[in-house]
Formats: structure tokens, sequence, C-alpha cells
């Protein structure tokens, strides 16, 4: 696998060497978080010919990231559909499977229930067992036919154990490894990425129905390889292409929701205009105090944003990035839980398409 990590996928920033945009995060986690949400102490970002008033770093707790890749961590490798195997019961070759000298020598394939036959005790379903849990089923089973009834099993082929790799890759599809890997080993099994192609920021890795808090953008492009997480089988990793990338618009705005990347570049004047704010009549909308989040992987900045500067040009235009949260409060409303208040009805509503940070953080706390 190749990737061009010296590339970067940018969107006003296609100018600089990609090189000096590294980013290095902060490791200091938030304070535990108090009813109904915790955020941390604000610190003023304010500098000079910024529009940007206050910027604050929120992270997931030990306890969330725990609750979301515990499943990921257990290694050991569970039978499955279409793994073939070779059970030996202790002196008695007749009872094992295959049995010795039969054509299919080479091992029994798992059904796609995830059963085996034995002789005498019929099927016996294996799925979701390790081996030395398999084995000592089978020998339970046994152990009422048999004295000392004694079961091993071999595993020859995994191949239940798979990884799905969609969107912006060379070679995507469904991926039998064979044994548990890593997310860069396992995206290697893709072919390559076009990362000039592929929006790395609203890229994910999923477990069923749950992104897992993995920055993919910061494992590919600055290389942290914090976030080269262990893969459990059947997640899935998904990169869209850049043609797709949004950004997310609510509050006092007339059409609230995605509002799309145009050539990979979004200003925060453009997003408004798209989503129905008139920026010559702001009267019901405080933009003084545009609210946005931007998550990655298991951190968020939260900030302030006075979007009158950049109208009376005191400020420069701000550039999204793909899966930014802005919302623009109604007049009064300024601080951050008044604004999650107004913000988790709309965010439920496209939970899906949200970065895992906000799912995780926002979401499941308010709706718990």
């Amino acid at each position: 696998m190749v990737f061009n990590i010296f590339r970067r996928h940018a969107r006003n920033w296609a100018w600089l060497p990609a090189l000096l945009l590294n980013v290095v995060l902060a490791g200091c986690a938030a304070p535990a978080p108090t009813a109904p949400v915790a955020l941390p102490t604000s610190s003023d970002a304010a500098e000079a010919g910024s529009a940007v008033i206050s910027s604050e770093t929120d992270s997931l707790t030990p306890a969330q990231l725990a609750a979301v890749l515990s499943a990921n961590e257990d290694d050991s490798y569970q039978l499955g559909p279409n793994d073939l195997i070779i059970v030996t019961v202790y002196q008695h070759p007749e009872l094992s499977v295959p049995s010795p000298g039969s054509t299919n020598s080479n091992g029994v394939l798992i059904t796609s229930d995830g059963s085996i036959d034995m002789p005498l005790i019929g099927q016996v379903d294996l799925g979701g067992l390790t081996i030395p849990e398999a084995s000592q089923l089978i020998t339970s089973d046994y152990a009422s036919i048999i004295r000392q009834a004694n079961v091993s099993i071999q595993l020859v082929n995994p191949q239940s154990l798979r990884y799905y790799l969609l969107g912006a890759f060379t070679a995507p599809g469904v991926k039998y490894p064979g044994h548990a890997m890593t997310l860069l080993d396992a995206l290697a099994l893709g072919g390559s990425v076009d990362i000039a192609n592929a929006d790395l920021y609203q890229a994910y890795v999923a477990k069923g129905t749950v992104k897992l808090p993995v920055d993919l953008h910061a494992l590919l492009i600055d290389g942290d390889l914090t976030q080269n997480i262990t893969l459990g089988s059947g997640d899935d990793i998904v990169i869209p292409p850049s043609t797709n990338e949004d950004a997310f618009v609510f509050g006092s705005v007339g059409k609230p929701g995605p509002v799309q990347f145009k050539s990979g570049a979004l200003s925060l004047l453009q997003a408004l205009s798209s989503a129905g704010l008139d920026l010559l009549n702001y009267t019901q909308a405080e933009l003084s105090q545009i609210h946005l989040i931007r998550s990655h992987g298991a951190t968020a900045e939260l900030m302030v944003i006075d979007a009158r500067a950049i109208l009376n040009g005191s400020a420069p235009n701000f550039a999204l990035e793909p899966g930014d949260i802005v919302f623009v409060p109604p007049t009064g409303i300024g601080s951050w839980n008044q604004v999650l208040n107004l913000l988790i009805p709309s965010l439920n509503t496209i939970s899906g398409l949200l970065n895992p940070f906000v799912s995780i953080k926002y979401l499941s706390q308010r709706n718990n």
C-alpha cells in the first residue's frame, strides 16, 4: 500500500507545503462531565484580525472511549461461517471430523449458520465461539457417550473474520485477512487510498451502526499512531470521496441541514447564505455569537465566531472543514449548554451523518 502522506487534503490551504500542516493534539482530557453537559473552561482565542472570539477543547472521557472501543480489544478469534477446521476426538478417530483418510482431510467447513455435523451427537453450533470454547462444548457433548472425552480443534483456514473497505480505495470490497489487524494494516488490503480526492475528515470506522472515535485524517496525514486501533471482525472502513463533503448549519436559518462544499471549499458566510440566512438582515440571529463544533476522533474544538466582523471587513472569512456543525443562535443565547439544548434535536435527525464524537459525547448523554 502506498499512502501519499505528503499531499495534504486541505481546503483553503493548498498553497502551503503539506509538511507544515502537522498538528499536535493536546493530550489533556476534559474534566469529568456533570449534568447536563460539562464543558471545559473557555480560553480566550481571539487574535488580531481573527473572527474567532473564543475556542475551547472538549474530549471524550476514558469511560466513554472504553465503552465504544472495548469490543475491539478482544483479539481472540471467534469461529464463524466458512472457517475450515479439524476436530480431533482423542483416541476416537471414528468420531473425528474429518475422519482419517477421508477425501476432505484438509478440514470441515463451518456452514453458513455457524454449525458442523459431528458423529453421534449431530449438529453443533460453533458460531461466535473461540477455539477453546468450541472444544469444551464438543467435549461436553461427548462426555455422556465416551469416557474421558477430550476434543481439540485446529483452525486450518480462518474465513469468517472479515473487514469491509468502502469508498476511495483502489481495491474496495470485503477482505478476509485470516487474523485480527490494525487499522493501518487493514487499509493496505484495499490497495492505495486516493488521499487527494478522499474526505478524510468524515472518513470513519464503524462496528455495526456505531462509528468509532477514530481520526483517519490524523492517522494518514499527521502520522498519529494513537488512531491505529485493532479492528474487530465485520468492522467497516469508509472513506467517502471529497465530492460529497458537507458542513451542517442549524439555528436561526431558513434552510437548516447539510451544506455541500464546492470544489473542496466552503466559507462560513457561504454556508450561512446557503442555509437561508439573509446576511443583510439578521435581526433574528446573533451573528456575533456563531457557535461551531469541529470534531476529530475523540476530541472537538468548540468555537464562537463573530460573523459580523467578517461582514464589515474587520476579519477575514472563516474556512469551514467537512463535518463542521454551525449553529446560529437566537438573540440572547450565548452559553454552550444553552446552544446544545437547542441543537441536540436537530442533530438527532442526522446522527448517522455526524462525526462520532458528537454522537458519543452529546447525543448519547442527552438521550440517556
